[in-house]
């Protein structure tokens, strides 16, 4: 990639012009300033050696380009390229373009991949906008038109088959179809025979969708390329393995019966989530987003607006994504999976790019627009599972066009426990609902298989839909009581009614409190051995959570939520004050955090150093990424260390393979220690320091890693990948990447074995703790702690108290004689 550098005699201006550039293309491109001098009395002027400097530190073979204000400006640059070697001096080049307009066409002309002479002529024309707007010249619009390729020559192939999962291409199926299609070169097209419709792109999740395929449908694919074969393939086994889905029932509550008048101020609705709430209502109310339309000329600007701001979605979405795998669980977080595709979906987006440069639309118009069609496409749909994915279109396209207006999420913020009363809830907004404000939901639209509702029964929180718009009317505060199990609402129940509901809520309410009481109570097995039993955790809320659900710990602080929630990279101050919030929250109790884990599936924008790898899984990712960028994990360590004072607070470090990268990373830790205690700054000085087994490499010197920690925490999400190979974001191989594969077991045992023979302890932190019917054979392979999700923690502590460690050992041992996961799996799940 070209790389670009700012000279300036001010150093503000010159910082200036490099934010509003880097902001065009969210920082893809490097991008370095070399400007004012160190005077603090006369800081205007140049300096060649801090020129030399800036080129260098973006130097790349496919050129640089310098751009200058004035002056002795261009001198300096002149002087700097002395400095440089003859081979690398015939790669920079001087630009006579404008400073400011010349920087910004210049950063979007590399960023899109163009080679040098294009990114200068681009930043050399960059006055042609500006002066056609004033009328000074005429410019022609140039054909903005995606082409086509000629792909007449190029044999198609296609394959017949039929749906057999029960709700067909859903969101999270339509989702797996298109992210496979999209991985392939050829041009992929799929056609509903059953209902006899048009062939649709396979790369738009919008165009799948909107197939309407149900169970039982038959399709027909074809794929037009080089690799049609493979993808064709890659597609049919998706579609064979069902998408990876059983075929068990939505545990939906069960419609009424008998339907009987209904009484004064009663309501009938839509069951939901069942429960029952009585509490004051609060409106819940979508902010209307206002939208100007205008006419605009420099359409390349406008749509790279659009894509800023879909970028910046993507990452929001990412975000809480991670939040709701956390808190309330993988296949409710699938559901943003989806969300993150609409963003992809090269329809939409070649739409509203025709959008702005034809018709010269504002991006926000633009994009309204195309949210617009593709919600009536689905709303069409004689099928009304699909009608209801409206909702995760509009709630999309409503974020990234607050982006776009630079509005503010609105979060609902509730002090007291209530009802939320409203006409619709999106699955963003319900997904960051807190149980413990929220005593019910009460919606005028919406069903019981949508979305929200979905997510809404996981988090325990019930529901009425469809109920009639008169509660729209009603006071705030208002006493309102619902049962999500009839389906009922009453507005300002009487005593009688009252008092019956609270019997039924009170049985509810003891049941739970039963479970919660036992929850909270350790986990020993029957022949007394203790397991402690921790809880993954991204955030305050979910530490909160975790001590409500009965936590003894925090085994694993994702701190990449830090990082994915804001624009740039958190500060010392505001780490501190984090960890110091989730530390005080679970009063004394454990809390291991783990260093910087980025890369891989989790990319964050801003950090150019972060390219793109052809295979991410095994680039710079989780502690490569902090030992290349030692600034960063310094000032992680030392928010950490500062937060451990008077805290239980334990640290560890990803993705180690080998033993100089754990040493590097703990000399670090002594670097920070050090500055620390000669600022005279107090931290725990006895900390435990742990590491995560991840890699294959790391359980092959378990021994010689076990020397250097006080403790392992055993990743099986990654391990599971890289012992088997198996891209888990890859649908055609994810079924590899499995825990329960004898292989992967005895990894863990082989760990288990090295951490114990150096007596340190061992836990696991992967999706598999959760499985409280696979707990036998991680207790027999010997693990000290397991790490799950908060929702996990009751049914896990009352799976260990029906086991004694002799039987856990024996099943373990049988477990590992397998020759499959699927072998492994039907010793401890029933069958039938």
């Amino acid at each position: 990639m070209v790389g670009i550098v700012i000279v300036s005699h001010s150093k503000q201006l010159a910082l200036g012009v490099q934010e509003l550039a880097a902001q065009m293309v969210q920082g893809k491109i490097p991008l370095a300033v070399a400007a004012g001098v160190d005077d603090p009395e006369h800081p205007l002027g140049t300096d060649a050696i801090k020129v030399y400097e800036a080129i260098a530190s973006v130097f790349s073979d496919d050129g640089v380009l310098v751009l200058m204000d004035l002056g002795s400006a261009l001198m300096s640059a002149e002087m700097a390229l002395e400095f440089l070697p003859p081979e690398q001096r015939e790669k920079i080049y001087l630009c006579a373009a404008p400073l400011v307009e010349g920087a910004i066409a210049a950063v979007v002309a590399a960023a899109a991949g163009n080679n040098i002479q294009q990114v200068i002529t681009e930043a050399q024309g960059a006055l042609i906008a500006k002066a056609t707007q004033l009328n000074l010249v005429t410019s022609p619009l140039s054909d903005f038109s995606t082409p086509t390729g000629n792909t007449a020559a190029i044999p198609t192939q296609e394959i017949r088959l039929k749906i057999t999962n029960r709700l067909g291409l859903h969101a999270r199926p339509a989702a797996q179809f298109v992210a496979t299609a999209s991985r392939f070169k050829s041009q992929i097209k799929v056609q509903n025979l059953t209902r006899n419709t048009e062939a649709v792109r396979g790369d738009s999740i919008n165009q799948v969708a909107t197939l309407g395929v149900r169970q039982g449908h038959e399709l027909l694919i074809t794929a037009t390329g080089t690799d049609a074969q493979e993808a064709l393939r890659a597609l049919q086994g998706l579609i064979i393995n069902n998408f990876g889905e059983d075929d068990s029932i939505i545990a939906i509550p069960a419609p009424r019966e008998e339907v009987t008048s209904p009484t004064e101020g009663e309501l009938i609705g839509i069951a939901a989530s069942s429960g029952i709430a009585i509490a004051p209502l609060i409106y819940y109310q979508s902010v209307t987003i206002p939208i100007t339309e205008y006419h605009i000329e420099n359409v390349e600007i406008e749509w790279h607006r659009l894509q800023s701001a879909i970028q910046i979605a993507k990452q929001e979405i990412a975000s809480l994504l991670s939040h709701t795998s956390i808190q309330i669980g993988d296949a409710e977080a699938a559901i943003f999976d989806a969300h993150l595709l609409f963003l992809a979906d090269p329809v939409m987006l070649e739409a509203a790019r025709q959008h702005i440069v034809e018709k010269r639309l504002n991006a926000e118009v633009a994009w309204q627009a195309v949210v617009d069609e593709v919600a009536k496409s689905y709303r069409k749909l004689e099928d009304a599972y699909l009608q209801e994915r409206v909702d995760d279109v509009v709630d999309v396209g409503r974020r990234v066009l607050r982006i776009l207006l630079g509005s503010l999420p609105t979060d609902l913020h509730i002090t007291e426990p209530s009802i939320i009363v409203g006409t619709d809830l999106s699955p963003s907004d319900t997904a960051k609902l807190d149980p413990a404000k929220v005593m019910g939901i009460c919606m005028t639209s919406g069903s019981a298989t949508s979305h929200s509702a979905i997510i809404a029964r996981t988090l325990g929180i019930p529901a009425v839909v469809g109920v009639a718009p008169q509660v729209l009317t009603l006071e705030s505060g208002t006493l309102m009581a619902i049962d999500g199990e009839s389906g009922k609402v009453w507005v300002a129940p009487p005593a009688e009614t009252l008092t019956a509901l609270e019997a039924k809520r009170q049985t509810w309410q003891t049941a739970q409190a039963e479970a919660k009481a036992k929850a909270h109570q350790p986990a020993i097995t029957r022949d007394g051995r203790r397991i402690q039993i921790f809880a993954n955790i991204g955030s305050i809320a979910d530490a909160k959570t975790s001590v409500s659900h009965g936590a003894e710990g925090v085994g694993l602080l994702r701190t990449e939520f830090l990082y994915l929630e804001k624009t740039k990279a958190p500060t010392e101050e505001e780490q501190l004050e984090v960890y110091q919030a989730i530390a005080q929250v679970l009063d004394q109790r454990p809390l291991i955090i783990r260093t910087l884990d980025v890369g891989g599936d989790k990319p964050l924008p801003y950090l150019s150093s972060l390219s793109e790898e052809t295979n991410p899984f095994l680039g710079v990712r989780g502690i490569r990424f902090c030992l290349e960028n030692p600034q960063f994990l310094k000032t992680q360590l030392r928010a950490i260390l500062r937060a451990s004072y008077g805290n239980n607070i334990k640290i560890m470090w990803p993705m180690i393979a080998i033993l100089t990268e754990l040493r590097a990373a703990k000399a670090i830790l002594t670097e920070v220690q050090a500055e620390l205690r000669a600022e005279g700054i107090a931290f725990d000085e006895k900390m435990a320091v742990g590491m995560m087994i991840e890699t294959p490499a790391a359980v092959a010197i378990a021994d010689q890693l076990a020397q250097e920690v006080d403790f392992f925490s055993i990743g099986t999400n990654d391990l599971s990948q890289y012992v088997m190979a198996g891209d888990r974001t890859n649908p055609k191989v994810a079924t590899l990447a499995n825990a329960l594969q004898p292989a992967v077991l005895r990894m863990i045992q082989q760990t288990v074995q090295a951490a114990h023979a150096a007596n340190i302890w061992v836990g696991l932190c992967g999706e598999v703790a959760a499985e409280t019917l696979v707990a036998p054979i991680l207790l027999g392979l010997g693990l000290d702690e397991l790490s799950v999700n908060p929702q996990a923690i009751a049914s896990l502590k009352q799976a260990i108290a029906h086991l004694t460690i002799s039987e856990a050992q024996a099943i373990a041992s049988v477990a590992l004689q397998q020759d499959s996961a699927t072998s492994v799996r039907e010793l401890v799940y029933p069958i039938g």
